[in-house]
């Protein structure tokens, strides 16, 4: 249908529509759509039909704009305005492809559309498409080469693909059209000089980079990034004298940067280790405060030298009162001599401090104040926890409680003891009094509830953060729309670890939705930071956005969620009624009842928070209502809810654990759990060679890790055993296993890792599951292998030995081991008294009830402790 010309009259109507959408004023947009079309000629009018769909969509209703579009398109297809409406249609459905093809149809019937150009130019930057995007910014420019913004487009469009030398000249047209004084004070101006710096730099042009900055640096406001930058440049120009200049002048700047001591050292090139001690010498005479300078040799002296150092260190922190001097000496503690050192030092300041108030007895000073004592003893229970000895540690915190009880941070500690020693109830129990004691520290709140979700306590880990989330909604849904995520991933792992697969599920797809989010929130960005000059910082946001899913957050709730979707494969849920109608066949008449009365509280517990939550849901709608009311501009109507027993109940649960794989696959490939993960999938869908290539990318990472090694047998197993493989993957297969294992069976295989590592608890208890995996009737001397507890063995730790006493309860050990699993627990909380999970049967943890209050339940503090 031939595209039809409005006359005047309905044509100011029709502009008055483009006005209310772009004002989103969407009501009175309907309006004149309506007066347009009522009119007999223009009912079918191509054009108004797509803006009236346009304005629907802005107001949520999604399917009726759909048909709108496409039937204004098709009775005007040569109107460019039908088809750029399509594309932003397709486009707040996040179909950029599609949007990106309407666009280009567009342009074929208004080739210099500016409006349509700007559109396609920020789907091909969101896509990535830097060929598009380049020849898009380029007719952005023919059009329009007095705005600032095609320039900037257009040089930004060769930095990202990487001509650096390009977008250099570029911006240096670019910059001699700008007419600025020189001693005007312009941030504009400045950024963009110093995006052209970063550009030269880039290209390895570092005499020139280095000429432009001194050329220009009058007019950079950013001095500091200047003398940052000069100092590189210097060092990568092998100019060390001018260099070393620069870092003095940056050190008397802030004498706490570290890179600018390794900057220096890097100048001044010390010969030996007595040099490189003088550097930070100097530093000591002119920063007396400093504590960088007197950290940063610890890294590299040892012996008395080491002892001299650290001495003078602790003396200034402990005197001070720093609490976090052991963090700052953290990174010593993989150095077995410093960490006897640290222990021998501190130890004895401690008694000394008991005996005569001073460091040392030999010291001619005055004497400390009490509170030095305190931050010792505070350092002393860090030490002994971070190297595995919790009784000691206890006691020195305990001595510390005793001396000042109201000092949040020795309540900290004090959950962290028990957090490493295994027992994190009473961990959560000893942070919710640290939190008692300031219930307006957001931080300490936030940890309180970390650990009461890593109990299992998610109600009153919710209740916690309540106090800090907005009134009027529910703390789990301010929480998710404030994207806190540390809280959704404790959340799904308190879930996974009750089995509650459904809920832990929600929790991962809502950390999926903020990934998705976070990505789609560049768009606001492509236009602004060419508007305000931020270029360094655009180009990091675009380089930051293409590994976004590399963060841990999202590795932790895709590790999550890949697990739980393995295994529902293995052990799809079944209907509950089912399941208790079996049970309760087989119980007696009084054992009915009790179950019935049990059931009938439980229902009416269920019934009133249902009624509380319902409640609340009303409070809650009201709100939104309002909301909605106010800001009537809905883009793209609401997302799909997520609800538990749905995810729980996957159609493929193997299809949806490839969704969280394949940005971990591109993303975390130096990870070899990734890999490990992957194998799991592919071993369960039966594909050898992803299975291949999986195992193959993690040999790379790490060639004896002890689940690898299960993957390796029962790959090797599996091709062994498997007939209906085609004869091309076959001999790929024969190849790669020649390879990987030599001539030997899996049996053989698994006995020489056995050999190889049986002096580590981790491996032999993969070499023990695979025996049993390999040969069912071997399970005597499996468990043997893998319960073996000497001190001769390494690898040994809390976790390890608890997959070792679960693995001999599910019977990957042989089966009905159930004697050999109670004698392995107690010999373990022998050895690790504070572990929940090694409790004696009739165990029960009676101080363990928590209120969001901070108060803690009856029970003496120390019940625990002393028992042990």
């Amino acid at each position: 249908m031939p595209t039809i010309t409005l006359p005047p009259k309905e044509n100011a109507l029709f502009k008055r529509i483009l006005r209310c959408y772009e004002h989103k004023q969407y009501r009175n947009g309907l309006k004149f759509c309506k007066q347009i079309l009522s009119n007999p000629k223009f009912a079918e009018h191509g054009e108004t039909l797509a803006m009236k769909g346009l304005t629907l969509n802005c107001l949520g209703k999604k399917e009726e704009a759909y048909e709108l579009v496409r039937r204004g398109l098709r009775n005007d297809l040569k109107s460019h305005v039908c088809w750029h409406v399509y594309g932003l249609l397709q486009r707040s459905d996040k179909k950029y492809d599609e949007a990106i093809k309407c666009y280009r149809n567009a342009l074929k019937w208004d080739k210099d559309n500016l409006q349509i150009l700007r559109d396609l130019s920020l789907l091909q930057i969101q896509m990535r498409d830097l060929e598009g995007y380049r020849e898009t910014r380029y007719q952005l420019l023919q059009l329009r080469p007095a705005q600032r913004a095609s320039w900037i487009g257009y040089a930004v469009a060769y930095h990202l693909l990487e001509d650096f030398e390009m977008a250099a000249k570029i911006v240096e047209e670019f910059r001699k059209t700008q007419q600025t004084s020189p001693d005007k004070v312009d941030y504009e101006y400045s950024e963009l000089l110093l995006y052209q710096n970063q550009v030269l730099r880039e290209a390895g042009l570092y005499k020139e980079a280095l000429d432009h900055l001194n050329n220009y640096e009058k007019q950079i406001c950013d001095k500091l990034a200047v003398e940052e930058t000069r100092g590189e440049l210097l060092l990568k120009l092998e100019r060390p004298e001018e260099a070393s200049q620069v870092y003095r002048r940056l050190q008397e700047r802030n004498p706490e940067n570290w890179a600018y001591y390794q900057g220096l050292e890097r100048a001044l090139k010390p010969g030996g280790i007595e040099d490189r001690q003088k550097i930070y010498e100097e530093a000591w005479v002119k920063f007396p405060k400093g504590l960088v300078p007197r950290r940063l040799p610890l890294n590299f002296l040892t012996g008395e030298k080491f002892r001299e150092c650290l001495d003078s260190y602790l003396r200034l922190n402990f005197s001070k009162g720093c609490p976090p001097v052991f963090t700052t000496l953290k990174s010593l503690y993989t150095d077995k001599d410093k960490v006897s050192i640290i222990e021998e030092l501190v130890v004895g300041y401690e008694t000394c401090l008991k005996s005569c108030r001073m460091f040392n007895e030999n010291d001619d000073g005055k004497e400390e104040p009490p509170t030095t004592l305190l931050w010792v003893q505070y350092f002393l229970a860090q030490h002994f926890d971070f190297i595995g000895q919790p009784i000691l540690a206890l006691d020195y915190i305990n001595a510390a409680i005793d001396s000042t009880p109201t000092l949040i941070e020795l309540f900290l500690i004090k959950a962290k003891i028990y957090k490493h020693a295994g027992n994190i109830k009473e961990a959560a129990r000893w942070m919710d009094e640290a939190q008692a004691l300031d219930t307006a520290d957001r931080f300490i709140n936030s940890k309180c509830a970390k650990y009461m979700l890593k109990a299992g306590l998610i109600k009153e880990a919710e209740e916690m953060c309540s106090k800090f989330t907005r009134e009027g909604t529910s703390a789990v849904e301010n929480l998710n729309e404030m994207q806190c995520m540390w809280f959704q991933t404790e959340c799904a792992l308190a879930y996974k670890a009750m089995n509650k697969f459904g809920e832990a599920l929600k929790k991962c797809h809502e950390i999926e939705r903020h990934f998705v989010e976070i990505t789609d929130d560049q768009f606001d960005f492509h236009t602004y930071c060419m508007r305000k000059m931020t270029l360094r910082s655009y180009v990091d946001l675009l380089k930051l956005e293409d590994v976004l899913r590399q963060h841990p957050f999202y590795y932790k709730a895709a590790r999550t969620a890949i697990q739980i979707y393995l295994a529902l494969h293995d052990k799809p849920l079944t209907d509950d009624n089912k399941e208790s109608q079996a049970d309760t066949e087989n119980l007696t008449d009084k054992e009915l009842k009790k179950l019935r009365n049990k059931q009938r509280r439980a229902q009416k517990k269920a019934q009133l928070e249902e009624e509380k939550k319902n409640a609340e849901k009303e409070k809650q709608l009201k709100n939104q209502k309002k909301k909605k009311e106010d800001d009537d501009e809905e883009i793209g109507g609401p997302k799909e809810e997520l609800i538990p027993d749905k995810l729980a109940k996957p159609d493929s649960p193997l299809e949806e654990a490839v969704k969280f794989l394949i940005p971990l696959k591109n993303l975390v490939r130096n990870q070899i759990e990734t890999h490990l993960l992957a194998f799991e999938i592919y071993f369960r869908k039966e594909k050898y060679l992803l299975m291949l290539q999986s195992i193959k990318r993690a040999v790379a990472i790490e060639p004896s890790n002890p689940w690898l090694h299960q993957c390796l047998v029962r790959f090797f197993k599996g091709v062994s055993e498997s007939t209906d493989l085609p004869e091309a993957v076959r001999t790929v297969l024969k190849q790669e296993i020649s390879r990987l294992f030599g001539e030997s069976n899996p049996q053989s295989y698994n006995k020489n890792f056995l050999s190889q590592h049986s002096n580590s608890i981790p491996h032999r208890l993969a070499a023990a599951k695979m025996m049993v995996y390999l040969e069912p009737s071997s399970d005597k001397m499996t468990c043997e292998i893998a319960t073996a507890l000497d001190e001769s063995l390494s690898g040994g730790s809390i976790q390890v030995c608890t997959e070792v006493l679960e693995a001999l309860r599910d019977g990957q050990l042989g089966e009905s081991q159930q004697k050999v699993a109670e004698a392995y627990r107690a010999a373990c909380h022998k050895l690790y008294p504070y572990s929940l999970a090694f409790m004696p049967p009739g165990y029960q943890d009676n101080s363990t009830n928590i209120s969001a209050n901070g108060d803690l339940s009856a029970g003496e503090h120390d019940d625990m402790a002393n028992e042990m």
